[in-house]
C-alpha cells in the first residue's frame, strides 16, 4: 500500500523541526551568564558539556537516519508505521532536552548576584572533601545548586539519569534555607560522604560486618537489622564527622530538630536512621573517634530537648533501648572494620585525623582568630572544621560565624577563578601539547 503523501510530508517537516530546536541547544559557556569567580570547575564543565554535546550528536545521526529512510525504504510504509518511527525518535529528544534542562537548572543560579560565588565556593569545599580519595580511586567532579525542601541530596556521579545515561558529574542539592547557615557544611559533606561510599564501595562492605553481629545478636536482632538497614546513610554522616568534627553533629541537630512526633518517627522503608537515635549515634561517633567531653555534653543537651515520654508506645521504647544498648559495639564494629577498598586500614584510621581533633581545632582558631589570611589558606573543611569547633565551645557568635563562611565561600571561588584564568593563560602561550606536561 502506497503512503499518503501529506504523512510523509507531515512526518518531514517535524523530524526537521526537531533538527532546528536541537541546534538551538548551545553549550552553556555561549549564554550562561556569570561572572568568573561563580563558575564551576573546567572539568566539570568538560565533563557536562561534552556528555550534552554526544547526546546531541547521536539525536542528529537517529534524525538523519529517519529522514533517509522516510524518502528511501519507508517511503511506502503506511503512515501509521512512519508514525511510529517519528514519536520513538521524538521521545528521545525530549530525553536529550531533560537532560539539557538539569544542567541548567543548576548552572542557570550561578548568575545569580552573591549565590553564584558562594556555589562556586561550596564546590572547592565539596572537592576538599573527596581529596582523601585522590590517591586510591579516580574522584569525579562535583558541582552544587541550591533548591527548596528541607534536605541536602546528591545524585551521585557515574549513577544513571532519568534519560538512561550516566552521569557525568557529582550534583549535590543544598536547601536555600542553609545558605549562609550553621548547617552548610554538615549538608554538603554528608552528600559527598554517598559519593565516597560509592567510590569504594563501603556500604556493601560494612553491611557485611553488621550482618555477622546480627547472627550473634539474640533479643537484640531488631537493633542490628536496623543498623543493617541504615548504613548507607551512617557511612555518610561518618564522613562529614572525619571532616568536619563536631560541625557535623552540631549541623545535624540543626537539620532535624523537628516537631517531636517527627524526631521519634520510624518508618521501615527509610534509610535514615530516626532523628533522635541518629543524633546520639553522631555524638557516639564523635567521641570514638576524637574524645573530649563535649560529646556527652551534646548528647545530653538532646536527651533534654526530646526525652523518651510516656507518650512513646512500649515497641518503640524497646526499639530505642535495643539501640541504645547495642551502640558502643555498633560503632566499635564499624570503626574496626577493614575494607577491601582501603588496603587493609581500618574505617577509623581513616576516618581520623589528627587534624581535627578537638584540641587542635581549638589551637588553631586561637591562632586565627586575627589572621583571616591564614584561615582561608587552610583546606576549607578544616577551616569550616575550625569555625564549628569555636561555636560550639562559645568562642564566638552564629553571626561571626556566618560572615566567616561567606567571606571564605567568596575567597575559595575567587581563587579558583584565579587558578582557572592562570592554568588558561598557560596553555594559550605554551600550546596544548605542553601544557599537559607542565
Amino acid at each position: 500500500m502506497a503512503a499518503i503523501p501529506d504523512a510523509a510530508v507531515h512526518l518531514e517537516r517535524e523530524a526537521r523541526a526537531l533538527l532546528t530546536r536541537l541546534a538551538r541547544l548551545k553549550p552553556f559557556a555561549l549564554h550562561e551568564p556569570m561572572v568568573p569567580a561563580a563558575m564551576p570547575t573546567l572539568a566539570a564543565q568538560r565533563a557536562i558539556e561534552r556528555y550534552l554535546a554526544a547526546g546531541r550528536l547521536e539525536l542528529r545521526g537517529r534524525i538523519a537516519e529517519f529522514l533517509s529512510w522516510l524518502i528511501g525504504p519507508g517511503a511506502r510504509a503506511a503512515p501509521d508505521q512512519m508514525q511510529r518511527r517519528f514519536v520513538f525518535l521524538r521521545l528521545r529528544f525530549n530525553v536529550v532536552l531533560s537532560d539539557f534542562d538539569m544542567f541548567a537548572d543548576v548552572l542557570t543560579q550561578r548568575s545569580e548576584h552573591e549565590t553564584g560565588p558562594w556555589l562556586s565556593g561550596l564546590d572547592a569545599a565539596a572537592a576538599d572533601a573527596l581529596a582523601p580519595l585522590r590517591q586510591m580511586v579516580e574522584v569525579p567532579p562535583l558541582i552544587c545548586y541550591l533548591d527548596r525542601g528541607h534536605g541536602a541530596a546528591i545524585r551521585r556521579a557515574r549513577t544513571r539519569l532519568p534519560g538512561g545515561g550516566t552521569n557525568p558529574v557529582a550534583i549535590v542539592r543544598i536547601p536555600r534555607e542553609r545558605m549562609v547557615g550553621a548547617g552548610i557544611g554538615s549538608s554538603l559533606v554528608h552528600e559527598v560522604g554517598h559519593q565516597v561510599a560509592a567510590l569504594l564501595d563501603l556500604n556493601n562492605a560494612l553491611r557485611l560486618a553488621v550482618q555477622s553481629a546480627r547472627r550473634q545478636a539474640g533479643e537484640d536482632d531488631r537493633a542490628w537489622q536496623l543498623w543493617e538497614r541504615w548504613i548507607s546513610e551512617i557511612t555518610a554522616d561518618l564522613w562529614a564527622m572525619s571532616r568536619l568534627g563536631v560541625g557535623a553533629t552540631a549541623g545535624l541537630i540543626t537539620t532535624v530538630s523537628l516537631p517531636r512526633p517527627f524526631v521519634f518517627h520510624m518508618r521501615d522503608d527509610d534509610p535514615h536512621p530516626f532523628p533522635w537515635i541518629r543524633v546520639r549515634l553522631s555524638c557516639a561517633l564523635g567521641a570514638a573517634l576524637f574524645p573530649d567531653r563535649q560529646w556527652q555534653r551534646l548528647a545530653d543537651l538532646w536527651a533534654a530537648l526530646y526525652p523518651i515520654g510516656t507518650e512513646l508506645s512500649a515497641d518503640r521504647r524497646a526499639t530505642i533501648a535495643g539501640l541504645e544498648r547495642t551502640m558502643p559495639e555498633f560503632v566499635s564494629r564499624l570503626l574496626g572494620h577493614r575494607p577491601p577498598a582501603l588496603d587493609g586500614r581500618s574505617i577509623r584510621e581513616a576516618a581520623h585525623g589528627p587534624d581535627r581533633m578537638p584540641h587542635q581545632l581549638r589551637g588553631w582558631h586561637r591562632t586565627w582568630r586575627d589572621q583571616f589570611r591564614q584561615m582561608r589558606a587552610a583546606p576549607p573543611t578544616l577551616a569550616m572544621a575550625v569555625l564549628a569547633q569555636a561555636r560550639a565551645d562559645g568562642a564566638i557568635t552564629p553571626e561571626h560565624e556566618s560572615r566567616r563562611i561567606g567571606e571564605l565561600l567568596t575567597y575559595w571561588a575567587l581563587r579558583a577563578a584565579l587558578q582557572t584564568t592562570e592554568f588558561t593563560s598557560v596553555r594559550t602561550r605554551v600550546g596544548p601539547a605542553a601544557a599537559m606536561t607542565a
